[in-house]
């Protein structure tokens, strides 16, 4: 059974993303691959901004360690990102905050105003704030809002009351380490596939 084709829509998604992390990077691009997005992962700065004058990325996730809020990555990021659809704005920024270094980074991204999470993240919360996003700058349609809570065989309902659609990351009981994310990807592509009907595409070959 071959691989089914990728929307157009979702070819079209391109995504940045910055981090040195070869874990961390590589559990990101499992789950934004997962969409069909266009993922493209660089380890520094210098190579961000290279890639950022091609004006093909319509999301850059970037580590903040590693654009600290006065460097000239950062300060490109802001001034990017802050340009309104209506006067040609097309890329939006999502900082990934390290656990420990939260309370240094938290109020100067609020200060800023400009998107956040915190590590450990929670997957479902991650996929929305990442789809409002591409939404804004009408990469695609509609938001991402139906993500199942499933890992290690237990479903973990979604609170319906009391939640917030803020595009700064609240912390609650829901977190997965990046290895679990990973895992928890891989697993779902895996039980998608088995559930899908297979179909005979060789029809006019009949020893396939």
């Amino acid at each position: 059974m071959g691989t089914p084709p990728v929307p157009l829509e979702a070819a079209q998604v391109g995504i940045l993303v910055l981090d040195a992390d070869p874990q961390s990077a590589g559990a990101l691009r499992v789950i934004l691959d997962s969409e069909g997005w266009r993922v493209r992962i660089v380890p520094d700065p210098q190579l961000l901004l290279t890639e950022l004058k091609s004006g093909e990325w319509s999301l850059v996730i970037a580590n903040i360690a590693l654009t600290p809020p006065n460097s000239a990555a950062f300060i490109t990021l802001r001034e990017l990102s802050g340009v309104s659809v209506e006067e040609g704005g097309r890329m939006r920024v999502l900082f990934l905050i390290p656990e420990l270094t939260g309370s240094q980074h938290v109020g100067q991204l609020e200060s800023a105003r400009v998107p956040y999470v915190v590590r450990p993240y929670h997957l479902h919360d991650f996929l929305e704030k990442v789809s409002d996003l591409l939404v804004e700058v009408k990469a695609i349609a509609a938001p991402i809002r139906q993500v199942r809570y499933e890992f290690g065989g237990l479903r973990k309902q979604k609170k319906a009351a009391g939640r917030s659609n803020s595009m700064f990351a609240s912390r609650d009981s829901f977190s997965y380490t990046d290895e679990e994310l990973a895992e928890y990807e891989k697993s779902e592509s895996e039980a998608s596939r088995s559930r899908r009907p297979r179909r005979n595409d060789n029809l006019g070959n009949p020893n396939r």
